[in-house]
């Protein structure tokens, strides 16, 4: 068993110090019971820096780590391993980070840094050519592949052995028809088993759409005109549509030049842009725009379509704040109001209205994935607390679609909308939770299921793996399974089903 005592000091402290890799430790401490519906692999991905910053640490920053929980008969297994990317690969054949970070783009420092990395591409000092990613922000199986992805790089394939361990086997192009980065957030449609998909960049086309078959065929480049390089970190599909989001969070590396702020400008004078696009477009002639109050969105819920409206449920935040490093403590929450609201886009009319479902920080929402596209009545995010760490949550709140929210209530609590509250206790900060139905496929008890996440206590340091019952929310988990080891917190998860696992067992 790993012993977190014998980690080297960083720089980094805290649930934000570096990890080594775990092999797999089976037989874990399982208080309550693992129900028989979650034999698979329960992955989550994060930042994990194998070697110090240049400069600053940015919590977008670090290479990408698989913390894996791998369930079968109600036994348990922990494993933890590297996405061995092109850019980690090169750094250890160096020794030490060659590849600028998030954290160095600010101020004239932050273009000497670009400079130099430009400067050592063209010397061939590093090899850009599979991209400079670091496959740390989220997960997606597709094609019998489960994919570690970066929106700054190609997807990286990992498979997942028989006991548990991870293994990455290369980048995935697609055939070389993939020239262009690829979303952390891709959608795969439950009932069609395709994959759609966009990249950004930071010359024109900025933001190109993709859509991938069930057998792994990529379709043709649809560019998608804008009139700067955003950020954009998701998107929504519905049964005929697509949703590109247009929003006012800009990547303008002039602006850094001029003091300590990041390479990412959010102009609050600017509307925030929805085009939404028939789904399997060859061009973007069809798409319409609509507009709503200046905001960004990091990540949706899901969305559908509803008579003449398309209908988006999404985590707004009306003021981001991308300057953030990692182990920072945000104490202060007035300019992070991330919250639930749901958007809706008059196809016939071309009008868009919002309104507010939350009354408090919510992000990281997750719903049953057999309802992708389609509408649905339940979803599960992260709340947000008062002092909260960085992409860490301190607990699941349940909103119910089909209830209003209450009226003229300003605090957190069951009723209204809100379905049901799991609160992680004092010191004790999770991830995204993952929906795992009893049983696949829409059914007629959307939310007949589990939740998984990962939880650390900051007093004990301790982490491990909790199982609630996601229809009743009881505050008793179905299951809490021991980790051997400290999991630094991360963005994430995604749950590998037995037959996927046996599925991919064939790469």
């Amino acid at each position: 068993m790993y012993d977190s005592s014998s980690e080297p000091h960083h720089y980094l402290s805290g649930n934000f110090a570096p990890v080594p890799e775990t092999p797999p430790c089976k037989d874990l401490p399982v208080k309550g019971y693992l129900p028989e519906c979650l034999n698979g692999e329960f992955v989550r991905v994060g930042p994990n820096p194998k070697f110090g910053p240049v400069a600053g640490y940015h919590w977008f920053d670090g290479d990408g780590m698989i913390h894996g929980l791998r369930i079968k008969n109600g036994r348990a297994t922990y494993v933890s391993r590297y996405v061995k990317t092109s850019r980690l690969k090169q750094e250890e054949s160096f020794g030490g980070a060659k590849f600028m970070k998030v954290g160095d783009l600010k101020g004239l420092f932050g273009l000497l840094m670009v400079t130099m990395q430009t400067l050592r591409a063209k010397l061939k000092v590093l090899d850009l050519s599979y991209g400079d990613g670091t496959a740390n922000t989220a997960l997606v199986y597709h094609d019998g592949k489960l994919l570690a992805l970066h929106e700054r790089d190609k997807p990286y394939v990992v498979k997942v052995l028989e006991d548990g361990d991870l293994l990455t086997l290369g980048v995935l192009d697609y055939d070389m028809r993939l020239a262009h980065s690829f979303t952390a957030h891709p959608k795969v449609d439950p009932f069609t088993g395709e994959m759609f998909t966009f990249g950004i960049s930071h010359t024109p086309p900025y933001v190109t759409y993709r859509v991938i078959s069930k057998d792994g065929l990529m379709q043709d480049p649809v560019p998608i005109t804008i009139s700067d390089p955003i950020i954009m970190h998701d998107f929504a599909i519905t049964k005929n549509y697509a949703i590109v989001m247009d929003l006012p969070l800009y990547f303008r590396p002039k602006e850094m030049a001029k003091g300590t702020k990041p390479v990412f400008t959010f102009d609050a004078t600017k509307m925030a842009r929805f085009g939404i696009l028939p789904r399997y477009a060859k061009d973007e002639l069809l798409i319409k725009w609509f507009e709503l109050p200046s905001s960004f969105i990091f990540h949706n819920a899901n969305s559908w379509e509803e008579g003449d409206e398309v209908v988006l449920i999404t985590c707004r935040n009306a003021n981001p704040d991308l300057d953030v490093v990692g182990g920072k403590v945000i104490e202060n929450l007035e300019n992070f109001t991330v919250e639930l609201y749901e958007m809706r886009f008059n196809m016939k009319t071309g009008l868009a209205s919002q309104k507010k479902l939350s009354v408090s920080a919510v992000d990281f929402p997750r719903v049953n994935g057999s309802y992708i596209g389609r509408k649905h009545q339940f979803v599960y995010g992260g709340m947000v607390g008062s002092m909260m760490k960085v992409s860490g949550i301190v607990g699941i709140i349940k909103f119910d679609l089909h209830a209003e929210p209450e009226s003229g209530n300003t605090r957190l609590e069951v009723g209204g909308n809100v379905r049901g509250i799991f609160d992680l206790g004092p010191g004790r900060f999770g991830s995204e939770a993952v929906f795992v139905p009893r049983k696949f496929g829409i059914t007629s008890e959307e939310d007949d299921g589990y939740l998984l996440f990962f939880v650390h206590d900051e007093e004990s340091g301790k982490s491990e793996v909790n199982v609630i019952d996601a229809k009743t929310m009881t505050a008793d988990p179905v299951a809490v399974v021991e980790l051997p080891t400290r999991v630094p917190y991360g963005f994430h998860a995604l749950f590998v089903t037995e037959e996927q696992l046996q599925e991919q067992a064939k790469l």
